[in-house]
């Protein structure tokens, strides 16, 4: 499958088995943390279909005038692979092993702002790649720190990304997922701090599994309360 970008003839082409893809480290650790806990909630509301992939730090590729571009987002939604999933334990290639990830996020770091990088020339910068080779329809872009979320979506009409607005919960809206997406501040596994989060169409926060549990054990606490008032002792 081929397609015309700019001066770029794109293929999609399977990353070749001796190809070594860059080692690069985390920039930051909570980025796994953050990683992790987008895809958790997800898949507790049996909102993770079976094909569906959630790739971490992990290379997805295209091929620009013969030559391989890999780019690891630091989260992405691909909503259907179509190969075994160990035929992209080492990177994924869209339009050849699946769909095109709907939305991919990246956590800003000290570095020097590559996600903002509209570089055509080979190898192109992070923000060209996704918008203009892979036209991924959502873009995100969170700083952690701070809690500032950008997100831009692309114009079927421009092919460029646009910045959107907020609802008036400062949630953004992910037509492709039927989910909205914003900042949420609290505790998760030992940090305290500012996360990226889930909403349903209803408003409904999408839950981890440790507040699953607490609103299990708060639902028992409930009901041992009522059976006591009626003077009869639950049991164990």
């Amino acid at each position: 499958m081929t397609a015309f970008t700019q001066d770029y003839q794109i293929t999609w082409e399977k990353l070749p088995d001796d190809y070594k893809l860059p080692d690069d480290p985390v920039d930051n650790i909570n980025q796994p943390a953050l990683a992790a806990a987008l895809t958790q909630s997800l898949e507790l509301a049996g909102k993770l279909p079976p094909n569906a992939l959630t790739p971490t730090n992990y290379g997805i590729c295209a091929t620009l005038n013969g030559k391989i571009v890999v780019k690891a987002p630091d989260w992405a939604y691909i909503p259907k692979i179509s190969v075994n999933r160990e035929d992209v334990t080492r990177s994924y290639t869209p339009q050849l092993q699946g769909d095109i990830p709907v939305i991919v996020i990246e956590f800003l770091s000290d570095t020097e702002g590559g996600e903002y990088s509209i570089k055509p020339t080979y190898p192109p910068g992070k923000w060209f790649f996704y918008e203009c080779v892979l036209k991924v329809p959502n873009y995100a872009i969170f700083e952690p720190d701070s809690g500032d979320l950008e997100v831009y979506c692309l114009d079927n009409n421009t092919g460029r990304y646009v910045v959107q607005n907020p609802n008036e919960n400062q949630r953004y809206w992910i037509a492709q997922m039927n989910l909205y997406l914003a900042v949420w501040q609290g505790t998760r596994e030992n940090r305290t701090g500012n996360w990226l989060r889930w909403w349903d169409e209803q408003g409904n926060l999408l839950l981890w599994g440790s507040e699953l549990a607490q609103k299990e054990r708060q639902r028992t606490e409930r009901l041992a309360a009522q059976l006591r008032a009626a003077g009869i002792e639950p049991q164990d």
